[in-house]
C-alpha cells in the first residue's frame, strides 16, 4: 500500500476530532480552523471516548465548560454570529437530559441560520446492557429515542452505527454548516459503544482542508426581471436583513443604494447595515420599527427585500406595505426569495446587487427621497427625547442612550427576548457596521448572557480591545444567568446591564394592551406570591465573580459604565425600570396576536374589535 493509501487506526471519537482539527477556512486572506473550538459538559454518554479525544487536541478545538447546555449552544451561536457565520462551534453534551438541554438551542440557530455542530451522546448500538442509564425507551421502535427529537429543528442529522460512516457524514455535515442557503445546526448523534470503537480510516481523509463559502450567482433571467421592476418603480425602498452582513455585502449595499438614491430600512437582524448617519438608513422597519421607516413602507410601490426572510416583525404580519406594491427579493435561500409572490433573485446579496446595478440608469425619484429623508428627521428627534433622562421614570430607552453616547462605535450589542429587543431597535443609533445583535429570529429569553459569552469569544480573536455589552431583563436573566460565571471563569469580560422591571413586564403591557388584567407576568400580579420581593441582582453577579453596582437613576448609570469600560473584569450594573411608563410609544406597526372572539370583559371585547380593525390592510399571502 502507498504512503498515499495509508491508513491509521482510530477511534471513532478520535477521527472526528482530528478531522474537524484539519479543516480551515480562508477569511480575508488569513486561513483559519473553520471550527474556532467547542462547548462541553461531560457525562457518561461523552467524556469516556469524546473527551478522551478531545483532550489531545486543547490548543487546536479549545473546549470551554459550560454551565447548562442550553447555554452552550447559545453561546456557540453568539460565537457564529459575530464570525458572519464563516467559522462555528461545537457543542457535545451526555446522552439523555444534557443532549436534550440543546433543543431549545437548537431551534434558535435553525431559524436564525446560524452554524452550530452538535455531536451528542446515544445509546448503545449492540442495546446489550439496555435499558441504559437515561434512556427513553420507544416500546414499538427501538431505534426511535430522544435525539431524534432534534430532527425538526436541525438542518442536518445523522447517527453514527459504524466509524466508516463518518467518512461520508462530517463532510456533509461541514457542507451544511457553510452553506449559504442552508446552513443552521448539525447535529450527529455518538453511540457510547460505536465512540470507542476503532477502524483503520484512510490518512488522506485528515489531510488540511481550506473552504470557502459559496457565492452564489444570480440567474439572468431574474436580474433582468427585477431590474425592469425597478425601472419601472416611482416610491421605490430597499429593505436590507441580516443576509447582508452574512453576505459581506454591507458596503455594496450601501454603494448600490447611493448610486440609485433608494431609501433603506433595517430588519431586526439587518440592525447595523448601515450607520445611523447614512443619508439613506431611513430606521428599522416593523412592528418594533421606526414611524419612519413604516411610513415610507406603506407608500412605497417596489420593495427591494435583501437577505431577509420576512418575518411578520418586519412586515407588520404584512400590513405593513401597500396591497399593491411589488416585491424582488433576492436571498441566497430560494425558499426566502419567492415570498408573497415576489420576483426571486435567487444568489448570493454582493453578487446579485452587482449584477442588478451594472448599467442600470435609474435613480428614485427627488421628492420621494426627501419625504423619506424628513421622515427620519422626525423620528430621530423623537427618539433623541425618547433617550434623555429624566423625560419620564427610569426606562429600558434611557438607559439605551446612555450606553449608545459613551460606547466606542466597535463595541458590540447583545439583546434578545422581552422588551429589550423593541426597545434597542428602535432606540439605538449604530455607530458601527455590524456591531448590533438582537437575537429575535427564536426570541429566546435567556440568550443574552451566553450568547454575549460566544460572541466575546469570537470578539477576543479579532478585536481584543473592544467590549461586548449586554442588555437584558430581571426576566431574562432569572431564566439564564449561569454563564456570567462561566464568562468570569474564563476571562471574557462582559459588560451586563439588568434593567429590573419586577417581571416580564412587555407580556404584562401585551396583556394589558389586549383588554385583560395583569396576571402572573409582573411579580405583584402573581396570586401565588403572597409577598413578592426583588433578587438582589448585584450581590448575585458578584457570587459568580463579576463585578457588580446597583444605580439608581441614567446619571449614575452613566458613571458606572465608564468606569466598567475601564475595568478588565465582567461588570454587572443593576438600573430599576418602570414597567408601566417606560416604553416606546411610537414606531409600531400592527402585530397579529390571537384575541378572544367571545368573552365576558367589554375591555377585551373592545380591544378583540380594534385588532381586527388592523387586518384589513393584511396581504393574504400575495
Amino acid at each position: 500500500m502507498t504512503a498515499s493509501q495509508g491508513t491509521v487506526r482510530l477511534t471513532t471519537a478520535q477521527a472526528i476530532i482530528r478531522w474537524l482539527a484539519n479543516q480551515y477556512i480562508e477569511i480575508d486572506g488569513e486561513e483559519l480552523r473553520v471550527c474556532g473550538g467547542g462547548f462541553g459538559i461531560f457525562g457518561h454518554g461523552n467524556v469516556t471516548c469524546l473527551g478522551e479525544a478531545l483532550h489531545g487536541v486543547q490548543e487546536a478545538l479549545p473546549l470551554y465548560r459550560g454551565q447548562n447546555e442550553q447555554g452552550m449552544g447559545f453561546a456557540a451561536a453568539g460565537y457564529a454570529k459575530q464570525w458572519l457565520r464563516q467559522r462555528f462551534m461545537f457543542c457535545t453534551a451526555s446522552a439523555g437530559p444534557g443532549t436534550m438541554n440543546l433543543l431549545t438551542a437548537a431551534g434558535l440557530a435553525h431559524a436564525n441560520r446560524l452554524p452550530m455542530l452538535l455531536l451528542c451522546g446515544d445509546g448503545f448500538l449492540t442495546r446489550l446492557p439496555d435499558p441504559v442509564l437515561q434512556q427513553m425507551e420507544n416500546y414499538g421502535d427501538p431505534t426511535f429515542g430522544v435525539n431524534d427529537a432534534f430532527k425538526p429543528v436541525v438542518r442536518y442529522w445523522d447517527r453514527i452505527t459504524h466509524p466508516a460512516q463518518v467518512i461520508q457524514s462530517l463532510p456533509a455535515a461541514l457542507a451544511t454548516l457553510l452553506d449559504p442557503a442552508d446552513c443552521g445546526p448539525a447535529f450527529i448523534g455518538l453511540p457510547q459503544d460505536v465512540q470507542g470503537w476503532a477502524w483503520d480510516f484512510p490518512e488522506a481523509m485528515f489531510e488540511k482542508k481550506v473552504h470557502r463559502i459559496r457565492r452564489i450567482a444570480p440567474d439572468e433571467a431574474e436580474i433582468a426581471d427585477a431590474r425592469a421592476a425597478l425601472l419601472a418603480a416611482k416610491r421605490p425602498m430597499i429593505i436590507a436583513g441580516g443576509g447582508v452582513q452574512y453576505a459581506r455585502a454591507a458596503q455594496d449595499l450601501a454603494a448600490f443604494a447611493e448610486a440609485h438614491r433608494i431609501p433603506v430600512v433595517e430588519t431586526i437582524a439587518g440592525r447595523a447595515n448601515l450607520l445611523a448617519e447614512h443619508p439613506l438608513n431611513i430606521g428599522p422597519i416593523g412592528v418594533t420599527g421606526s414611524d419612519s421607516a413604516n411610513a415610507i413602507a406603506a407608500e412605497a410601490d417596489l420593495i427591494l427585500a435583501v437577505g431577509t426572510r420576512l418575518q411578520d416583525f418586519t412586515t407588520g404580519s404584512w400590513t405593513a406595505f401597500d396591497a399593491e406594491a411589488r416585491i424582488v427579493a433576492i436571498n441566497a435561500a430560494r425558499h426566502d426569495a419567492g415570498k408573497h409572490r415576489a420576483l426571486p433573485v435567487v444568489g448570493d446579496a454582493k453578487r446579485a446587487l452587482d449584477a442588478l446595478g451594472q448599467g442600470l440608469d435609474y435613480a428614485a425619484p427627488a421628492a420621494w427621497v426627501d419625504k423619506a429623508q424628513k421622515e427620519r428627521r422626525d423620528w430621530d428627534a423623537y427618539v433623541a427625547g425618547n433617550v434623555k433622562p429624566g423625560n419620564r421614570p427610569n426606562s429600558y430607552a434611557q438607559a439605551i442612550g446612555v450606553v449608545n453616547e459613551l460606547c466606542h462605535p466597535r463595541d458590540r450589542i447583545v439583546a434578545a427576548a422581552g422588551g429589550l429587543p423593541a426597545e434597542v431597535t428602535a432606540n439605538w443609533r449604530t455607530l458601527g457596521i455590524g456591531t448590533v445583535d438582537v437575537e429575535f429570529g427564536f426570541s429566546c429569553m435567556g440568550y443574552e448572557i451566553s450568547g454575549a459569552w460566544g460572541a466575546r469569544i469570537a470578539q477576543e480573536q479579532r478585536e481584543p480591545e473592544r467590549d461586548t455589552i449586554v442588555f437584558i431583563g430581571d426576566g431574562s436573566y432569572m431564566m439564564m444567568n449561569s454563564d456570567l460565571y462561566s464568562a468570569a471563569l474564563s476571562r471574557k469580560k462582559l459588560i451586563v446591564l439588568v434593567l429590573n422591571n419586577g417581571g416580564f413586564a412587555v407580556i404584562n403591557k401585551l396583556q394589558n394592551n389586549t383588554g385583560n388584567e395583569g396576571f402572573n407576568n409582573l411579580l405583584a400580579d402573581c396570586p401565588t406570591i403572597p409577598e413578592p420581593f426583588a433578587v438582589d441582582f448585584e450581590a448575585h453577579a458578584r457570587s459568580q465573580g463579576a463585578e457588580a453596582v446597583t444605580v439608581e437613576n441614567p446619571v449614575e448609570l452613566a458613571e458606572a459604565f465608564e468606569r466598567a469600560k475601564a475595568a478588565t473584569r465582567s461588570q454587572v450594573i443593576v438600573m430599576k425600570v418602570d414597567p408601566y411608563e417606560g416604553w416606546t410609544t411610537q414606531g409600531h406597526a400592527w402585530w397579529e396576536v390571537g384575541t378572544p372572539e367571545v368573552t365576558t370583559s367589554d375591555r377585551v371585547r373592545a380591544a378583540h374589535e380594534d385588532q381586527e380593525q388592523g387586518r384589513a390592510r393584511q396581504r393574504r399571502g400575495v
